[in-house]
This record gives C-alpha cells, structure tokens and sequence, in this order.
C-alpha cells in the first residue's frame, strides 16, 4: 500500500494531477494506470507514443581507469568491446549464476559509464557492485548514484522518433538503437538513449531532478500519452520480455530464461563457470511462451500440466490487446519446450488448453 516511506519521483504530484492511480513498485510509489485506461495506454504505444515516468529506475555512474575493468567482472557482457556512444543490456550475476538484475549499461567515455539498475534491485546492485570494489577494485573506479538528483523518462512507439526532433535542439531520429546523444529540451540539458522495454522504437531520456515536470509536460503537450506501469508491462510481455523477479531472479540463471545472446563465454567474470558449464550442458527447465483463447489470463504461480502431472509454472500473464488473446511465459521441464505442443493450465482448479508459442509474441515492423 502506498506509504510516507516509500519514495516518490519528482512527477508524483503531476501523476496524482493527471488522475494517476498510484501503487507501490520497487519501493515507490508509482502509476499502474491514468483515467482512459491500460488498453488505451497500450494502444498508444503501439500506433502512437506514449510516455512513461521511470525514475523509479537507478541511475548509476561508473568511472575511473578501471571502470571497464570492474564492468567486464561484475556484467555478462563485455564493457571492453563497447564504444563510446554506445549502450548494451546484459545480467549483473552472483556467484551461481543466478541474476542479481538485468541491466542496460551506457558508455559515456572512454572510462567513464551510466548503468540503469531496476527499482527494487538498485540497494542490492548498489551493494554487490561496492563489495567487489572494496574486495577486487579498492582503487581505480568510483560509483556514483544519482537516482535521488535525477529523473528519466521513456518516449515509447512509432511515433517516438518524429516526436523527439520536435522538441530536442538536434534531430536525434537517426539515432542508431542502442546508442546516446546528448540534447536539449527547452534549455533542459538531457542524455538520450535510443532504448526501452515496450517492443517498440523509442528513447529513454536521462534529466535533471529539477527539470523532470518541464520536460514531461513537454512531451505530453507535443501529443505523446501518458502510461503507467500497467501498459508498461503488458508491452513488455508482448515483446518477450523478462521481468526481474518473475522470469529471472537470484535462483534462476540467463541461460534458464532464454538469454544467452546476452551472456559472453570469452572472459570471466562472477558466475561465469557455472553459466559455461549450462551452455555445454543444457538444463533441466527452460522458459516458454505460451497462448491462450480468449481474455482468461493467466497469472504467475498458476502450474502447468501434461496429462494430469505438474511440470512447470507460469511466471506471467497477461490478455494482449494487440494481439487480443492471453499470453504467458513460464518456465517447464526440457521435455516440453517444443513450440506449438499442447499444455494444460491451471487456473484455479479448472483446466484450459495452451500452446507453446515461440517468443516474442509481438515483433514491432521494421522501420524504413
């Protein structure tokens, strides 16, 4: 429930204006929906823009002569083969391979970084990053958290890209994904990624805690829509995205959930034997999509079944509009992760049929 002691982004109060209803995340108090709705909020994203506050995120700099170094132990993904003006996502793993976080990290300068922790994993990110600095990296890297000065802001939808060169100082539209600039909006200094978590085009931009309203307000007036974590995460599931502490958490490794385009097996890092050792090996479960008629959706903890026998568990669910029927992800036996097999499903004591379907569910078209 919402409380005095959970933090709040400098838009809370613009949130509760614009009719936001407001609900605990990651120790925040933030939006689940505004007054036209999640469908709606989804629909913009997907045919429009739409802009969600995500300043519940962590804001973590990294820098020093052994920045990359400290990246390239603690990261999945090599900080070394990164350039300046780049950005890649990866895992942050512990020393069993499970994940701390998944993160998308920034390279500013040459020993200098951005990495963006999720909400309720920053205090722990924060800490395993400072334990490796004072046990492997006592001189050379610093980290800085900015969260509490700063805010961000995510641009989302095919109309993300003609939205922004209206209102930064310099088109940012040929932006490669995956990269950063530096800009303006109205005076307010701004670094924008071409990133997000919707399956859609779209920019993440990094603000000033000051400026935060200003820019929003800028962004909302110019046609984009506001969305909150509700459409945020139907979007995301559209898009076969994992969630931390659904499809991946510190029991669960990168290579369980699918994700092993984002794991390097050329270095060593933190979980690196364990995460090598399941590449050659395989493992005992993996993560599937799966399908369902209709708008019954199904949720996490829900089991799945083949004749009568539990052999797995859905980690989300959700009805896709743009899709219009229910999908899911979760994590069965090896045995049946053949897409287009049949699976039972448990929804609280009645059985229904689902497919296994190959993810993403939804692939955004190609830009021209």
């Amino acid at each position: 429930m919402l409380s005095e002691y959970n933090l709040k982004t400098a838009l809370y109060d613009t949130h509760v204006t614009l009719g936001g209803r407001m609900v605990p995340f990651g120790g925040w108090d933030m939006p689940v929906q505004y007054p036209n709705g999640i469908l709606a909020e989804v629909a913009a994203v997907r045919t429009a823009t739409g802009i969600f506050d995500v300043s519940h995120m962590g804001r973590l700099y990294l820098s020093g002569p052994t920045a990359t170094e400290f990246l390239d132990w603690v990261l999945t993904g090599s900080a070394t083969s990164l350039r300046v003006g780049r950005a890649r996502y990866c895992l942050i793993c512990n020393e069993n391979g499970g994940v701390i976080d998944d993160t998308i990290f920034y390279r500013l300068a040459q020993d200098r970084y951005l990495l963006i922790p999720n909400a309720g994993n920053r205090p722990a990110v924060v800490a395993w990053f400072q334990k490796w600095l004072d046990e492997r990296f006592t001189y050379g890297c610093t980290m800085e958290d900015v969260t509490d000065t700063t805010g961000l802001l995510a641009l989302q939808g095919p109309g993300a890209a003609t939205a922004i060169d209206k209102i930064t100082n310099k088109p940012l539209s040929e932006m490669r994904p995956f990269s950063w600039s530096e800009s303006a909006i109205q005076d307010a200094p701004v670094l924008v990624g071409r990133t997000g978590y919707t399956g859609e085009d779209g920019f993440e931009i990094l603000v000033q805690g000051d400026d935060a309203t200003k820019v929003w307000t800028i962004l909302t007036d110019s046609g984009a829509a506001p969305c909150g974590l509700g459409a945020r995460d139907v979007l995301r599931l559209e898009a076969g995205l994992p969630l931390h502490g659904h499809e991946i958490d510190e029991e669960t490794t990168p290579i369980e959930a699918g994700l092993e385009r984002f794991v390097r097996f050329d270095k060593e890092y933190v979980g690196f034997e364990i995460l090598k050792n399941q590449q050659e090996n395989g493992t005992p479960k993996k993560l599937i999509g799966f399908t369902l008629p209709g708008r019954s959706a199904p949720r996490a903890g829900y089991s799945l079944l083949q004749q009568g026998k539990t052999i797995g568990t859905v980690t989300s669910g959700s009805y896709s509009p743009t899709l219009d029927t229910s999908i899911g992800m979760g994590y069965v036996f090896n045995d049946y992760v053949a897409s287009g097999a049949n699976l039972d499903l448990d929804i609280r004591g009645r059985i229904s049929q689902v497919t296994v379907t190959d993810l993403p569910f939804y692939n955004r078209p190609r830009r021209t």
